[in-house]
Parts: C-alpha cells; structure tokens; sequence
C-alpha cells in the first residue's frame, strides 16, 4: 500500500473501478454485484472507487452495502463531487448517459461550495459511511473557472476540517489535470485513459509535474474501455468503436506479448503501474471472473524483452516503461 501525495492514504497497487456494478451500459445483478466486491476484497485489492454519476447512485450504495462487513480502517474509498443528484419524474432509463438504470434522478453541473458538500453528504448518505477517504472533482472539463474558484476551496476546506483525507481532481484530458497539480495543492489526481499502451498524453507534462510535485496519480482505463483487453473487430477505443489503425496496433501488440509468453492484459497493467508517478491502477469488473482473471495479470511478470521488441517496432516510445 501507498500513500496518496502527502496525505499519507493508503491506495493498493491495484484499485477497483465500481462503475460498472453501477450497470454502466448492461445490467449486473444485486447478488453478481455483492460477489465482485467480495472477490475484489479477496484478491487484496484495497482501494475502491466510485461516484454519484455511476447508476444514479448505484454504484455507491451497492459499494457500501458489499463493504459493510470489513473494518472501515481496511479499506481506501473514494467518491466523486460535480454532478448532484436530483430527483425527476420523467421517468424511462439513464442509457443515454450510459448506465442501464432507471432515470429517477437527473444530473446537476455544481462545482459550487454549497454543491461539494451537499454532494458528498448525499454520498456519504448512499455507501452508510460517515467519512470517504478521497474526494475528487469530476469531469470538470466545462466548469474550470467554478472549479478552481468554488470547488477546490471546498476540498481544501473539508481535508483541513479531517473530513476527508486527500483530494484531486478525476478527468479524461491531461491539461487541466497538470493544471490542478501544478497550481493547487492536491493530493492526486485519476487520469482516465490518458495513459495507456495506446495512449500516452500523460508522459508530457502531467506526470512530471506529479513527481516533482508529490502528487499521485491513479490511472483509469488502462484498457481503453476494452481494446487493450481483447482487441478484435468491433472493440472499442474510449468508448467508440476503435479505428482500424489502433485496433490494428493492439493487434501487432497482442501478438508480440504472445510471441514473449504474456498477455495484452498484463502489459496494458503493468505499463500503467510503471510510472513512478503512479500509486494505483483502476480497473472496472463486473464478474468474479474478471476480477480474478486481472489481479492474475497485474501480478505477472511481463519481459524485458516485450518492451523492447515494442520499441523496435515503433509500438512505443524509446522512454516507456519507465
């Protein structure tokens, strides 16, 4: 376990992404859902994280309900604040934003003081916890300036206040993360995707500045929402279907780590967990199967040699892995 920036919370290497027991895009079952966390716990993995935009709360009660019967002092939890929850009664599903639950609620931009709080006391209220560990902005992409001005102050406020213990900010771009690192004193940052096998935006800037900074990072999609976890036509690449140039990459990948006795899999993990920069990799399960089968690959060794036949191909940078 490893400390979060200065704030000295402890992530697992390897974190759970609860997204998708909050039924992002299909349903998972109450029982199934129950069973991945338990699983989770099982294989060691420590640090879990979620956030009222996964199912409309979902995820976060289903979260706290499966983490009950482990001693708070156990486990790292972390929320997300942005998006307030408020009741509507249009009725129909929540597909369009991605999650295969019913639309009793509707999602409300709110970086405010007011909706930092009011966000994360609903939270708190929906995982049965009286503290979360982490608190990040989410998704501030269209709200910086009541980000940096409202929301972060609130975080700052709320840490030194012992509310919560570390706070960031989680997005899927690289500039206004730097931002955050660079000009704010938080503790770490998820960066979604952005730094991947297929990805790099992060090397440039954003995870520099974290090491000289001291500040963690906590990578999201090391797979690039399914690609790097089984590429074949129709996968997809941050959601979409990938192109054909980068499911060709990943292609040229995979058979390069079954030529050197690994898998896709393993490299996609182990490249994110390099980084000195890094304190954990999320990854988002919804089976006990898949939740065994990723602790596998992030436990195994992937060759030297891998990375440098990766290299040689122009697959990747001369600098990565670090």
């Amino acid at each position: 376990m490893s400390g979060l920036g200065r704030s000295g919370v402890p992530v697992s290497p390897l974190g759970f992404g609860a997204a998708v027991i909050g039924n992002l895009f299909t349903e998972v079952g109450e029982e199934q859902a129950h069973e991945t966390v338990a699983t989770a716990w099982q294989q060691g993995i420590r640090y879990f994280d979620t956030a009222p935009h996964y199912g409309l709360g979902l995820s976060e009660r289903r979260l706290g309900a499966a983490l009950r019967e482990h001693p708070r002092a156990q486990y790292t939890i972390s929320t997300k604040v942005g998006r307030r929850l408020e009741p509507t009664g249009r009725g129909g599903d929540d597909l369009a934003d991605g999650f295969a639950v019913p639309a009793t609620h509707e999602r409300v931009w709110d970086f405010s003081a007011d909706g930092v709080r009011r966000t994360l006391d609903a939270s708190l209220e929906r995982l049965g916890l009286d503290r979360v560990d982490v608190v990040y902005l989410h998704d501030p992409d269209d709200h910086a300036e009541q980000a940096f001005r409202e929301g972060y102050p609130a975080l700052e406020k709320l840490r030194s206040e012992g509310v919560v213990g570390a706070i960031g900010a989680g997005m899927n771009q690289t500039e206004m993360l730097t931002r955050f690192v660079t000009d704010t004193d938080v503790d770490v940052v998820l960066c979604a995707g952005r730094y991947t096998l297929l990805d790099q935006r992060a090397r440039a800037e954003l995870l520099p500045a974290a090491v000289e900074r001291g500040v963690s990072v906590v990578i999201g999609g090391a797979f690039n929402s399914g690609l790097l976890a089984d590429p074949r036509p129709g996968a997809t690449f941050d959601y979409a279907q990938a192109t054909p140039e980068l499911l060709d990459r990943a292609l040229r990948m995979k058979e390069i780590a079954d030529r050197h006795g690994t898998t896709l899999r393993a490299a996609a993990l182990a490249f994110c967990s390099a980084h000195p920069a890094v304190a954990s990799v999320l990854v988002g399960t919804r089976s006990p199967d898949e939740v065994r089968d990723c602790a596998e690959q992030f436990a195994a060794p992937v060759p030297a040699d891998f990375w440098q036949e990766l290299r040689d191909a122009g697959l990747l940078p001369d600098e990565e892995p670090s």
